[in-house]
């Protein structure tokens, strides 16, 4: 199922593509394409080249490492994310290694890895769900996650699936049309709020 986006200026083609679906197949993805997903993430600029980004990743493949992570997500993201190929949860290291100051950029850099590994997955016809609807307390106790990271967004990615697959309610979601707001809702000039 395709939903490109209906972009008001020109846009590339990987980014018009993208979007989040809840239908994926289980088709595995295999481990040297799960490698070149976290290479884009791992070339993502960071400030002071900290590259402030963890990635906790589990498979079906192993399906008690895949159960032990999808255990940490919200029920009704379980509903459709049981059946993809691979999950990841990613954190944010919240200090920097040269001074151990805080990085009030880690969050913004972590999201710039997801974003590299996002483009790099379309490229590669996989399509990539993130989620904020996961436990984040449950996710620290599960993995030992220590004091001084975050763990940010839940990912789940795969090939597409049979829309029609999904209970009726996700079903909607899945086929609406994808909004956006008008740039002159984000983009100001001169002052804040003062459209362009």
């Amino acid at each position: 199922m395709e939903k490109p986006a209906k972009a008001q200026y020109p846009i590339h083609k990987l980014l018009e593509n993208r979007w989040s679906p809840l239908a994926f197949s289980s088709k595995p993805i295999t481990p040297e394409t799960i490698s070149s997903l976290l290479e884009a993430a791992r070339w993502t600029a960071s400030c002071f080249n900290e590259q402030p980004w963890k990635f906790i990743v589990a498979t079906q493949e192993n399906t008690t490492e895949f159960n032990k992570l999808l255990s940490c997500i919200v029920e009704a993201n379980q509903v459709w994310a049981k059946d993809v190929p691979v999950l990841m949860i990613a954190v944010a290291k919240l200090n920097f290694d040269k001074n151990g100051n805080p990085n009030r950029h880690a969050m913004y850099d972590l999201g710039a890895a997801v974003c590299s590994l996002t483009t790099q997955a379309t490229s590669l016809d996989l399509f990539v769900h993130q989620m904020g609807g996961f436990d984040v307390a449950k996710t620290r106790e599960v993995y030992n996650i220590p004091e001084g990271y975050e763990p940010m967004t839940a990912i789940a990615i795969g090939y597409p699936g049979d829309p029609q697959s999904l209970p009726p309610q996700y079903q909607e979601r899945e086929f609406a049309e994808r909004q956006r707001q008008p740039q002159n809702q984000f983009v100001f000039t001169s002052t804040w709020e003062n459209s362009i």
